[in-house]
């Protein structure tokens, strides 16, 4: 079914249908958008499903369908009003009778960029908050009080300004800063899954400084928060404390790879520094070690990717030395530990890259250095050899592989 004749089908009963969300604020913003969503007005649940009796309800808490619109799945609702009731994202009473306006329903939404609606079929803009100014002033602004109704929204604003490079404004600030409460409390896959979008943003780093602006970053990623006021010998990090350090790090991993394990480990590779003593400072001898530990705290708190705390594992424990090594033996477990991490060389040179500033032959050749180990497997080994002894013989045998590489050099 073509959008005109979705679109017929709905003012054929008397009622109206708008265009609302994301698909308009990215026409706006002059990028494709990802998918398209419709709210209806004027019309009851059993008329629509009487107009489209194969639509998919998906909605619990109020109707939301699914409807094929120019063969794209896309998400049909009412126009509905929400009142605050408890707490979180599911404490609202909703009404979503025919007599709810457009108006109504836009005036629940987060930011200004997100309440804006086209009615079709003739494309008219509702936008009563001001919504296409704020986009192109590249500003993110709270349509009201009612921001703070879901938590989450603090950080999906967040994630916003790190996406689109907007910045929040004061007054939405001093919102995100009013979630602070019930963050604590909503469940940690809805916080993963704004961390996992704000790593994939062009630069992640405005992620957390927008939290830091709205002093959430404790509440929400402590670990991260705690690298703040954490010095380091100016020497070697003139950019300032770890929080500095990371954010900087984080940026130009991301500038270089979209693989968010890779940027995840980045984020995190110096996160022991945020468990150094005062008295230590600036140094932060054996922070590889606290990093671990470091990370384990998040992975509690919340469950991280099997593959980001693999790699992230391996980053922290290895990024000091990795660039540092000399005896064949030692280069040769690097490069076996980096296959095994889940990170490719390519990807782990990029970390090591961005914190250190240049790589050893080693790590530069290192793709080719570990093919040439791994020519060599277990299967090759002599036959009176067993458990053990196989393990001994095929290090020896790739230690002596990569001396002759190095030696090549």
């Amino acid at each position: 079914m073509t959008e005109a004749a979705f679109v017929e089908h709905i003012r054929s009963t008397g009622a109206r249908v708008f265009r609302v969300g994301g698909c308009v604020r990215d026409l706006f913003r002059g990028v494709p958008a990802k998918d398209v969503d419709y709210v209806l007005t004027g019309m009851t649940e059993e008329q629509l499903c009487a107009l489209f009796p194969h639509a998919e309800k998906i909605g619990r808490s109020f109707p939301v369908y699914h409807v094929r619109v120019d063969g794209t799945r896309c998400e049909v609702s009412f126009a509905r009003r929400e009142r605050k009731t408890g707490t979180g994202y599911r404490g609202f009473a909703v009404a979503f009778d025919p007599s709810v306006t457009i108006e109504e329903d836009l005036y629940r939404r987060d930011t200004t960029m997100n309440a804006m609606a086209l009615e079709l079929p003739t494309e008219e803009l509702f936008d009563p908050y001001g919504g296409r100014t704020d986009i192109a002033a590249g500003v993110i602004r709270a349509v009201s009080q009612h921001f703070t109704d879901d938590p989450v929204r603090a950080l999906r604003a967040a994630r916003q300004a790190a996406e689109f490079g907007f910045a929040v404004e004061e007054g939405t600030l001093r919102y995100m800063n009013a979630c602070a409460a019930e963050l604590k409390n909503e469940p940690t896959e809805r916080l993963m899954g704004e961390l996992r979008r704000a790593l994939a943003a062009p630069r992640p780093s405005v992620f957390f400084r927008v939290l830091r602006a709205a002093d959430l970053l404790a509440d929400t990623f402590p670990e991260i928060a705690a690298l703040e006021g954490q010095t380091q010998p100016t020497e070697f990090h003139p950019e300032g404390d770890a929080l500095a350090h990371t954010l900087a790090m984080v940026d130009a991993v991301a500038r270089e790879t979209e693989e968010l394990k890779t940027r995840f480990a980045a984020l995190v590779h110096d996160l022991g520094k945020g468990l150094t003593p005062r008295e230590m400072l600036p140094h932060h001898y054996g922070h590889e070690r606290t990093g671990l530990d470091a990370l384990a705290a998040w992975n509690r708190r919340m469950t991280l990717p099997h593959d980001w705390r693999k790699a992230a594992a391996f980053v922290i424990h290895e990024h000091m030395r990795a660039p540092r090594l000399t005896r064949p033996g030692k280069i040769a477990d690097l490069l076996l530990g980096i296959g095994a991490s889940g990170l490719s060389i390519a990807e782990f040179n990029i970390i090591i890259r961005a914190d250190h500033g240049s790589l050893p032959d080693y790590l530069t050749r290192g793709a080719e250095y570990l093919a040439a180990m791994r020519s060599v497997t277990g299967r090759s080994a002599p036959p009176e050899l067993s458990g053990e002894e196989v393990g001994r013989w095929l290090r020896e045998q790739r230690v002596r592989i990569l001396k002759n590489s190095l030696l090549e050099m």
